[in-house]
Order: structure tokens, then sequence, then C-alpha cells
């Protein structure tokens, strides 16, 4: 018999989960002929006992929801605001140490790599083991890998440029299996919040990616920038490196020992009913999961999203600065203004829809939106020239107002896809899966972002520049036929329906 932790507000014992809660939110104790449980009598100890011999199945008393979604908000905030700091830097590091291009995408697929390898299992392994010690754990192991990540100068020192290129990339993957906590986080959301309000909630805890994203590159390069390197080499020690690619990857390692301290302080394991204890498995987890009827289009739609939307992310840059002649700075603007939109639309927007629509409406609004922005989106200066003509907004050509628009109807239909999927994965699975369910979902988003960009790069360099948007659009038809076959959405009142 499993054990379930609660507190009367002055105490806190293990008690039996077949004693039925009173009202006041202590259990009565068969043992004591139905009275209140009581400290320090024979069953209370026997019980506490149990939960001693197997933590695996023990978990707290209730957690504040609210209190809950802050501390996850603030925590995945920090954790992303490090990850972005390194955003920066990334190609100029890898051609500082003599790499090439190439080597660049790997080692940024090398993090999404891992990651689809390691969140299935940390997904897993936060349902037996509990959410909060797989945080405190993958978090800890980021601080140890953006640290090395920024002694890759030093390690060409010692070893060469192949030694040093192979720090960046067992950094990198230690970073991406790490990064697989996102599943832990979504299924800690799930653990503490309604159904009726779940897509709000984990629609904030995508806000807290977009602010990650928004403010770290800008941080990453202050970071970077010669004033601080200099007042850093005039406070450092002479055995700490202090260059514009260490200083942001120390940054990032400092954020995630900030974010480690968080979770140990404010974040309580939240009560739950805890997974029975198996062996950690990749290859079983999607076996299972393409075996469940509900779970198997979403797990599809995840791989079939990330790949669509890769499109935009990997040949966005390139496409601004061919066709608009942009340059970095305007570029890094058009990017700021992507993520302050994701942010209001995961943030706000979504909360406000989610009360007025099913998840599975949802999901298909953000599919339909993303397929006529990405269709639309490399052909804005003709589109702009067609409806707009010479009309220009505060100096803002038809052209460059068509691009916006495409934008922000390629921000919310990512925004509403997104949260809305990982509304449909919640429902889904049973209460002790849930992180296992988020981990075989997000392990096919990060295969989808593996196999994505290499795929559209080679598309948008060797057959036509607006090919791996259009490729992407169709890609995202698919994701609404496999949506309208998905028979189970959450309503609006919370209830699950066919």
């Amino acid at each position: 018999m499993s054990d379930r932790a609660y507190s009367n507000g002055t105490v806190t014992g293990y008690v039996s989960c077949a004693d039925a809660p009173t009202d006041s939110g202590i259990r009565s104790s068969p043992a004591s002929g139905g009275n209140p449980a009581r400290v320090g009598s024979y069953s209370a100890r026997l019980d506490e006992a149990a939960v001693v011999q197997d933590p695996r199945t023990a978990v707290t008393g209730p957690v504040s929801s609210r209190r809950a979604l802050l501390a996850v908000f603030v925590i995945v905030f920090i954790d992303l605001l490090g990850f972005g700091i390194v955003i920066p830097i990334l190609p100029f590091y890898v051609r500082d140490l003599g790499g090439s291009d190439v080597v660049y995408g790997l080692l940024a697929a090398s993090y999404s790599l891992m990651q689809f390898l390691s969140a299935p299992l940390l997904g897993g392994i936060s349902d037996s083991r509990g959410r909060r010690p797989v945080l405190m754990v993958t978090l800890l192991g980021n601080a140890v890998a953006w640290t090395v990540f920024g002694l890759g100068g030093e390690a060409e020192v010692l070893f060469g440029t192949v030694g040093a290129l192979g720090t960046l990339f067992a950094a990198r993957m230690l970073a991406g299996a790490m990064g697989g906590n996102l599943a832990t986080a979504q299924a800690y959301i799930a653990d503490v919040t309604p159904v009726e309000r779940r897509a709000g909630a984990l629609g904030l805890v995508g806000a807290a990616f977009g602010l990650g994203f928004v403010f770290g590159p800008a941080l990453g390069s202050i970071l970077a920038s010669d004033g601080v390197v200099a007042a850093a080499q005039g406070i450092f020690p002479s055995f700490v490196p202090a260059t514009r690619f260490s200083l942001p990857s120390f940054g990032a390692a400092a954020f995630s020992l900030i974010a480690f301290g968080a979770t140990w302080a404010f974040l309580p394991e939240p009560e739950r009913t805890a997974g029975p204890a198996r062996r950690p498995r990749i290859v079983g987890q999607f076996v299972d999961a393409a075996r469940d009827a509900t779970l198997r289009p979403l797990v599809l739609a995840f791989l079939v999203a990330s790949v669509a939307f890769s499109g935009i992310q990997i040949a966005f840059i390139p496409y601004v600065a061919d066709v608009y002649g942009y340059d970095a700075t305007q570029a890094g603007f058009l990017l700021t203004y992507v993520g302050a939109l994701g942010v209001l639309n995961q943030g706000v927007v979504v909360g406000r829809l989610a009360r007025r629509i099913s998840a599975k409406r949802m999901a298909l609004l953000g599919a339909g939106l993303l397929v006529v922005a990405l269709a639309a989106f490399p052909f804005s200066p003709e589109i702009g020239r067609f409806l707009l003509g010479e009309f220009a907004l505060a100096g803002i050509r038809a052209r460059v107002l068509a691009l916006l628009g495409a934008l922000t109807l390629l921000s919310a239909g990512n925004s509403f896809l997104n949260v809305a999927l990982t509304t449909l994965v919640s429902t889904a699975a049973s209460a002790e899966s849930q992180g296992s369910a988020f981990g075989v979902t997000q392990g096919a988003g990060s295969l989808g972002r593996t196999v994505g960009p290499p795929f559209m790069t080679a598309l948008y360099a060797f057959v036509v520049y607006w090919s791996p948007f259009v490729v992407g659009a169709l890609l995202t038809v698919g994701i609404v036929v496999l949506l309208t076959t998905l028979r189970v959405g959450v309503g609006e009142d919370g209830t699950v329906s066919e």
C-alpha cells in the first residue's frame, strides 16, 4: 500500500492512502479506532517507516497552485535566461577555435539530440522519484556544463583545435541532456493545476521561455562587450579566463546555480500519485506512446511541428539579410519583436482563449495560423506591394509592414499550437505518468529540432529561398489532419470529451 504525506497546519506525518481525509485535512487512522491519527502513535510511526523504506512513493502535502506556478515560472525564466546568454557567441566561438559553419551546425544539433534522448528518461524518473530532485540535479548539471563550455579557449591551449572543439561538444551535449528537464517542469504544472486552468498555466511557462530568449541574448551581448571583458580582467584572478566567450558562458552557469537555489528554497514536491519505479527506457517509452491511440497523434504532431518550424528558425536571418538587406542588429530587433509577442500570447492571450474554446480547437487554430504565416512569410515584399502599394506607416514601408504581419501570425500560431498540444498531452496521460508523457512528446520535438535544421538549410541554400518556409507550411497542414483524428479534448469547463 502506498503512503501519502499530509499536513494539518502544525505537524506532518504519514498515513495510509486508504484512510479517508476529513474536512480539516487530517486523515482518520483505522488503528486508532477512527480517531484522527496522532503524531507519535504506533500506526503513524509504522507508516512513516514504510515511507522511509520506499521513498519513491512518498509525496508531500498540498502545494499552493499559485505559489508553485510562480516558482516554476521564475525558475524556468532564470534557467532559459542562462541558456539564451550563449546564443550570440556560438558561431563566433566556433570560428575563433578554428571550426567551420558546418561544425557550428553540428554543435547546435548536438544539444537537441541529447535533449531528445534525455527528456523521456527524465520525465519517467520524475514520475517515480519526484519532480523536485530531477529539477535540482539538472539545474546543477547545467551549471557544470556551461562552466566547462567557457573553458574552450584554455582547452585549445592544452589540446589544440580538436580538443577545444571536443570540449565545446561535450559541454553542449551535457547541457542538452540536462535541458530535457522541460518535461519535468511541465509535469509539475500539471500536478498542481486543475484541468480547466492548465492551458493558461502551461502558457505562462511558455512565456517564461519567451522572456528568457528575449533577455538572454541581450545580456549575452553585454557580457561579451569589450568594456565588460576589460572590467572582468581587472577583477578575476589570473587563472580564471575573462574573454568575450567565457564571460557569457560563466554567466549562464551562474544563472543555473541561481535557479538551483530557487528550486531548493521555494519549490516543494507536489502532491500527486507517484508512478511505479521502472527501468529507464527510451525506445520503450516511444513504443508505448505509439500504441496509445490518443498520445500517438500528439507525439507525431510535436515531431512534425518542430521540423516545420525549424525552417523559420534556421532561415530567418539569412532571408531578411538576402531579401531585405538587414544586418545582425536589425535582424535582432525583429527577433525581439517576435519574442515579445510570444510572451504576450502565451502569458495573456492563451489563458483567456482557453476559457472560451477547447484545447483541440486552440491547436487547430494555431496550426491554421502557422500554415498562413509560413506560406506568406517568404513573399512578404510582394504581398505588401499588392495590398498596400506605396503606403507607409510612421515611415515603415508596405513590404516591412507585411513582414511584421506575417511574424505576428507566426508568433500567435506557434503559441496557440504549442500550449494546446501540451495541454492535450497532460489530459491524455494518467496522473502517475505525466512526466513520461511530457518526456516523450518533448523528446519528439527535440528530434524534430535535430533533423529539421540541416534539411531546411539545404533547401534554402540549394533549392530556392522560399522552399523551407513553404515546406514548413505543407508539413503544418499535416498537423491539422492529425488533430482532426484526435479523440480527446479539454472543454471549457475542464471536462474531457471525445
